[in-house]
């Protein structure tokens, strides 16, 4: 059965992530017009906005496939998937590897989207978090200097904590956890002392 909260939440993602997008796109082609009538491109008041514009482009293309509305039908490249992941990688602490080939269903992308930003809140000094898959099953892997877990956030993928209030930085959390149930795709974490990792099975 669908959750008309959680697809009501994917529709507002689209709409926000959409709407960002032109005008920060407005901002970058500003800049190389600039620079074509002669502005210095290498300024450092030109360079820190055209990585900003970067930065927040890259943010965006993330936040649309991991909060947005993703059909059945949709596939993703294997082009995009890696331009993706490598865009909010870049210049971060966080570095995201991405190990499965192929084109995609967008679901799939977006479920492995999503875990990658629980994965983040449990690197505070940043790391690496992969993706693999065999098979059915999916592994999100995340690895770093120091592991920090809210256990109330975390139990939230087992089904459990419902009444314990989420913050907007975890609201993956919720999306993630109520996106499996509806797509019939099991949750599981496992912890150590450098490493966490989430892994879903949709073979079930």
């Amino acid at each position: 059965m669908t959750d008309p909260n959680a697809s009501l939440a994917s529709l507002v993602g689209s709409r926000l992530c959409h709407d960002l997008i032109s005008p920060i796109g407005a901002i970058q082609n500003g800049l190389e017009l600039l620079s074509l009538a002669g502005g210095d491109a290498n300024a450092p008041e030109m360079t820190l906005i055209r990585e900003s514009c970067e930065s927040a482009t890259a943010r965006i293309r993330f936040f649309r496939v991991a909060f947005g509305s993703a059909s059945e039908n949709q596939i993703m490249s294997a082009r995009d998937i890696a331009s993706t992941l490598a865009g909010v990688s870049k210049g971060a602490r966080m570095r995201g590897i991405w190990q499965v080939d192929g084109d995609l269903p967008r679901g799939q992308v977006q479920l492995a989207f999503l875990a990658h930003l629980c994965c983040e809140t449990a690197l505070p000094q940043g790391g690496e978090i992969t993706v693999t898959r065999s098979g059915d099953d999916w592994t999100i892997r995340a690895q770093g200097p120091r592991i920090a877990i809210d256990e109330s956030t975390w139990a939230r993928l087992a089904g459990h904590g419902k009444d314990t209030p989420i913050t907007p930085d975890r609201v993956q959390f919720v999306l993630l956890a109520d996106l499996a149930l509806q797509r019939g795709v099991t949750l599981a974490t496992r912890t150590d002392e450098a490493t966490i990792q989430i892994r879903m099975n949709s073979g079930a």
